[in-house]
Formats: C-alpha cells, sequence, structure tokens
C-alpha cells in the first residue's frame, strides 16, 4: 500500500467521525475542510470532494450539492457511523480503540 492510499485511508476515518460527531451529522465541505486541516490533512476541495464521493459510492455518506453548485453538504449514513465508530470496511482507516 503507497503512502497516498494511507493518507486517503485516514482521511476518510476523520471526515466519517467529524459528521458522526456533528449536529444532525451534517457538514458543509467548507467545515469539512477546516476539521481535515486541523486533524493534519491539508487538501483542497478536489481532494475533499473526491474522498466524499469515494464514501458516497460505498453508501457512507450521502452528498447534497446547494448554493447552485458551489457548496457540498455530507450527510452521515447509518453504515458510515458503524464505521466512524469501528466497523472495519476496506479503503477506510480502522480506528484505534479508545
Amino acid at each position: 500500500m503507497s503512502f497516498a492510499d494511507l493518507l486517503a485511508e485516514d482521511r476518510r476515518l476523520v471526515i466519517l467521525r467529524c459528521l458522526d460527531g456533528a449536529d444532525y451529522h451534517v457538514l458543509n465541505e467548507q467545515v469539512l475542510q477546516t476539521a481535515l486541516a486541523h486533524l493534519g490533512h491539508q487538501v483542497g476541495r478536489d481532494v475533499l470532494r473526491a474522498d466524499l464521493s469515494w464514501l458516497e459510492a460505498h453508501l457512507l455518506v450521502k452528498t447534497e450539492v446547494v448554493a447552485d453548485g458551489a457548496l457540498w453538504l455530507a450527510h452521515l449514513r447509518n453504515a458510515g457511523e458503524e464505521v466512524a465508530r469501528g466497523r472495519s470496511h476496506p479503503g477506510i482507516k480502522r480506528p484505534a480503540a479508545d
């Protein structure tokens, strides 16, 4: 596994955990980008949107495009909540035990 793959797996876990901790399990991409930066993943919007699309393809989040396409919202699905809390899923880093 490449270093880029390891980073992507960790970013996806961070996204799920941020959504799990958010009110109503919903965050916009700007808030997610800020949270990722605070947690060691300084990424552009294109990388974040690619991660959100990957998570959506795996039925872990649902994305919603608002503001005439200028902003994405991410909604955590039940399966994403389970992964954020420790269930393993290929392509996502398994959380460390608390």
